[in-house]
């Protein structure tokens, strides 16, 4: 606790020494940037004994959130001394008050923030990619062609002006696949694999997280948009081992506490085997994932040819990867002990202020 005192205390230094946003955002990625502060002191959960871990977790969250809150607020002063002071017209009264920040980090940014901490901690890239999708990256290449009754799974948004000739010169070495110019809201962030793995040669490991559509009933659990985590790993040799392996690491890690994984066989077109990811939480086990490892056709779409030279020398047959997609929203409402989903998107502020 002694060395939270510490990080608070210089962070108030930095913080009174930013005098203005762009010099603040680099404090912001000294503390919570992928090789800050925070992300120091969660690796050090890893030496921890079981008993310490969950105390310590918990006393790691609640200073990321002070921290957060610090560097909120004075954001908030810079921003209100820009919008009413004129250095050339005015005079600036620095007694006078400013105006109390109410605002927060939205508890879906808080969760997808942590997320990319904790993979990028563990090797992974985060990668971005459109919320509006073509019929080919969404469906074809993930061994989802027209008509395949796999595609009643995700309820589409589809767009009526979908005619783009760009569409169709990018795509064009991708044969043997049918091109489609249709466009819609995309219904997972699955196109991420195919659109990096063309661009980039294996070994490669990444996330991708970002807001899907499905045009679905609202209720409690389900909203017709969410926000998922797409992971992507591929190299030689990958197995399921490895897989599990690092989920376990990540669930640990998100929750400050050893938790229990276990997979269930599943069905997923883009992977060969599929399964579904299980947590036991709190004395139940709970669908956080769905995963698997790569499908040949997926490879096939991405130019991973079979006779392609894998990056790690050994015999192209051996390379291999696995997949997984996280709901987002999900380890929001288990994280912070929110029992509707629409609440996330309601933009009640007295629901948002908590955070």
């Amino acid at each position: 606790m002694g060395n939270f005192e510490k990080i608070k205390k210089e962070l108030e230094e930095r913080l009174r020494e930013a005098a203005d946003t762009a010099n603040l955002e680099k404090v912001w990625r000294s503390y919570f940037g992928r090789k800050g502060v925070m992300s120091e002191e969660f690796k050090r959960l890893r030496e921890a004994t079981d008993k310490e871990r969950k105390q310590m977790g918990a006393d790691l969250n609640m200073l990321k959130k002070e921290l957060g809150h610090m560097i909120e607020q004075r954001h908030a002063e810079l921003e209100n001394l820009k919008g009413n002071y004129d250095p050339e017209h005015e005079w600036l009264d620095v007694t006078h008050p400013v105006r109390a920040h109410k605002g927060s980090v939205h508890p879906i940014s808080q969760t997808v923030r942590e997320a990319e901490d904790i993979f990028s901690s563990l090797g992974f890239s985060i990668v971005e990619g459109p919320q509006i999708e073509d019929e080919y990256h969404n469906f074809d290449a993930l061994n989802i062609p027209a008509y395949h009754p796999a595609r009643d799974l995700w309820d589409t948004f589809w767009l009526k002006d979908a005619n783009r000739k760009s569409q169709t010169a990018n795509r064009k070495n991708h044969e043997p696949f049918a091109i489609s110019n249709k466009l819609l809201l995309r219904t997972h962030t699955s196109p991420l694999q195919i659109r990096y793995m063309r661009d980039n040669q294996p070994p490669l490991r990444i996330i991708a997280p970002g807001r899907v559509f499905r045009y679905e009933a609202t209720d409690a659990t389900h909203n017709y948009q969410f926000w998922q985590l797409e992971g992507l790993m591929v190299s030689d040799n990958i197995s399921v081992a490895n897989f599990k392996a690092i989920i376990n690491e990540f669930f640990d890690k998100f929750f400050a506490r050893d938790v229990k994984v276990r997979l269930r066989p599943s069905y997923f077109p883009f992977v060969e085997p599929g399964f579904e990811v299980d947590a036991n939480l709190k004395g139940k086990w709970l669908e956080l994932a769905g995963a698997g490892m790569v499908h040949p056709k997926v490879f096939e779409a991405a130019g991973y040819a079979p006779t392609a030279v894998s990056a790690g020398g050994g015999n192209p047959k051996n390379l291999t990867g696995f997949a997984f997609g996280i709901g987002m929203d999900r380890l929001a409402m288990l994280k912070y002990g929110i029992d509707d989903v629409r609440l996330l998107y309601g933009g009640d502020i007295r629901f948002l202020r908590q955070f």
